[in-house]
């Protein structure tokens, strides 16, 4: 992440393996609103936008966020086809302690492009951030979200009842140092 002189910050891409995250820009908009169902959503703390319409505010609402550095929405493809798979968030990333965040698409669970996402983002927040962990936070009963976690080297922490289930609060060590 580097100063590009307007007071924002440039993100390259990330690559990893499979999978290729970037910013989220207005051209993946059409995927992922198709993508948020309420199946994917029912361990998530929020549910699927009730349009559109709704989904742009939402999506606009992260583009200064993203340009100042301070919560990172990326769009997660698949590197080979360019197919979409999912976002990915960096939130609250200017503080000792951000938060990791991940959803792939339905139709794409199963393959570990969850995992590879978020081990890209942690390898690349740590060396360029000043951090002392992440947390991930996630439902109780999502068990592959909480299989990431644990991959990463992360250790329950705390436990929090959230209006739709019960979630645990995982911290990650930096990428490297597990």
């Amino acid at each position: 992440m580097t100063a590009n002189g307007t007071g924002t910050m440039a993100i390259s891409d990330l690559i990893g393996p499979r999978v290729c995250l970037r910013p989220f820009s207005a051209a993946d908009a059409d995927e992922a609103f198709a993508a948020i169902t309420p199946t994917l959503t029912r361990f998530m703390g929020f549910d699927p936008p009730p349009s559109r319409d709704a989904f742009d505010a939402i999506w606009r609402a992260w583009l200064p966020a993203i340009a100042e550095g301070s919560d990172i929405t990326f769009c997660i493809r698949h590197r080979p086809s360019g197919r979409f798979l999912g976002l990915a968030g960096l939130h609250h990333a200017q503080t000792p302690e951000p938060e990791l965040g991940i959803w792939i698409s339905e139709r794409e669970h199963g393959h570990g492009y969850g995992r590879e996402a978020v081990t890209v983002v942690a390898k690349w927040a740590t060396a360029t951030l000043e951090l002392a962990a992440f947390r991930y936070p996630v439902a109780e009963r999502n068990l592959p979200s909480r299989r990431i976690a644990e991959a990463l080297g992360g250790q329950v922490v705390a436990r929090e009842t959230k209006p739709k289930y019960d979630a645990v609060i995982y911290r990650i060590p930096p990428a490297g140092s597990e």
